[in-house]
């Protein structure tokens, strides 16, 4: 097995999307691949990188599409498993006044019965980065899988990215969200939040105070995405911030995820170490990350959208 250049465990799901109204008036929905590190991977595998993805689907329509889909964008899917017993998860989207709103099939959903002896850890011993979000940290026994495998790929080398996505009904409380989604920060190198996740994470509103935060528990590098203001970020030696340009957004479904893909190609490309990021460096994954996710919005669906290389470096 040779080397990945990013391996990610977690949720992947099939997002059910708003698609019209049928001839009796009642709501249709599109059946769309998603999952925000099967995003960030299938993102990355468009831009030419080497990717495994490490989680678990039902035995079911939506699972094996799931698993054709990651394998038709050239992601590594041995670590991924097809268990019988369990359904895959889904997520019907709401979209009000272009808010998304969320509703889960998922007590429970195969993608949180994935258990510590069943990650590949060949997979964690073999990659350059590896990446998490946190909606494998609410049930067991996915949440105990995800700290073996940072851990895991830790002691082997691996840069650990990280990022949060807080959907509220997915968890009993905000207090346990907020414990749980926290706890992972000590461990990771890089790190990306949205702009409304920074008080969540930690307990600062601003941006800049809320990467600080992030770098004061150990991060690396953190990143705050803005939505259309472009992104910010930190680290010991600077913070700045960049724009994208103005798009013509048709939906923002795989936004964040396709930047992040965006960030963690620039570091799979360069080898660069997050400690000693240079200023310039950072401007250009920023440049190159905003044109990733720019590029991503002009597009309907997620997955579908991400962009080639190419297509990133016509922009830039």
């Amino acid at each position: 097995m040779s080397m990945f250049d990013v391996t990610a465990l977690g949720e992947v799901l099939i997002d059910f999307t708003p698609c019209g109204t049928s001839e009796g008036g009642r709501n249709l929905f599109e059946q769309n691949p998603g999952g925000a590190p099967a995003n960030v991977l299938a993102a990355l595998s468009r831009l030419g990188r080497k990717t495994a993805f490490i989680g678990k689907v039902g035995e079911d329509m939506h699972g094996l599409l799931l698993k054709e889909t990651l394998e038709d964008c050239g992601v590594d899917v041995s670590g991924m498993l097809v268990d019988p017993a369990y359904f895959t998860t889904l997520a019907f989207v709401a979209l009000k006044d272009g808010e998304r709103s969320f509703s889960f099939a998922r007590k429970p959903g195969a993608d949180t019965r994935l258990t510590k002896e069943e990650v590949r850890t060949e997979l964690l011993k073999k990659t350059k980065i590896f990446h998490c979000g946190s909606l494998s940290l609410t049930d067991e026994p996915a949440r105990s899988a995800t700290l073996y495998a940072v851990e895991t790929a830790r002691k082997a080398g691996a840069l650990i990215s990280y990022d949060p996505n807080y959907r509220a009904p997915l968890w009993r409380s905000q207090e346990e969200a907020v414990a749980q989604m926290r706890s992972l920060i000590p461990f990771v190198d890089i790190m990306k939040i949205s702009d409304e996740e920074t008080a969540l994470l930690t307990g600062c509103r601003e941006p800049e105070d809320a990467a600080e935060a992030l770098l004061q528990q150990g991060v690396s590098c953190a990143v705050v995405t803005l939505g259309g203001d472009g992104a910010l970020m930190r680290t010991k030696q600077f913070c700045i911030r960049e724009k994208g340009r103005k798009r013509q957004v048709v939906d923002t479904t795989g936004a964040g995820d396709s930047f992040w893909g965006g960030i963690l190609d620039r570091f799979a490309e360069t080898g660069a170490d997050p400690e000693k990021l240079t200023e310039e460096q950072g401007r250009e994954f920023l440049r190159f990350a905003n044109a990733v996710a720019g590029i991503c919005v002009e597009r309907r669906g997620g997955i579908p959208a991400m962009p080639s290389l190419e297509e990133v470096q016509k922009e830039l």
